[in-house]
C-alpha cells in the first residue's frame, strides 16, 4: 500500500507541477504524469472499497485523458 501512496504523491504533485509551469512545452506533460498516476490512484480506492472516490478517480482519469488528446494526439493528426 505504500507503494500507491508514494505514486499518488509523486505523480500528483509532479502533474500540478508541470500544468502550473509557464513554459508550454513542459506544461503538455502534465497530463502525461497525471494519467501515469491513475492506476494508483484507483488500485488504492478500490482496495479500500471507496466507491465514491473511485468515480471521482474515473472523472480525473477523463480529464487528464481529454489533455492528452488535446497536447498529443492532435498535434500528432495536424503535423
Amino acid at each position: 500500500m505504500i507503494i500507491t501512496q508514494i505514486g499518488i504523491a509523486l505523480c500528483g504533485l509532479t502533474a500540478v507541477y508541470l500544468s502550473q509551469d509557464p513554459r508550454p512545452q513542459r506544461q503538455r506533460w502534465a497530463c502525461v504524469v497525471g494519467l501515469a498516476g491513475q492506476p494508483f490512484w484507483f488500485a488504492e480506492t478500490i482496495t479500500s472499497q471507496q466507491w465514491g472516490l473511485v468515480a471521482l478517480t474515473a472523472l480525473y482519469t477523463w480529464s487528464w485523458w481529454r489533455g492528452f488528446r488535446r497536447h498529443w494526439l492532435q498535434k500528432v493528426v495536424s503535423e
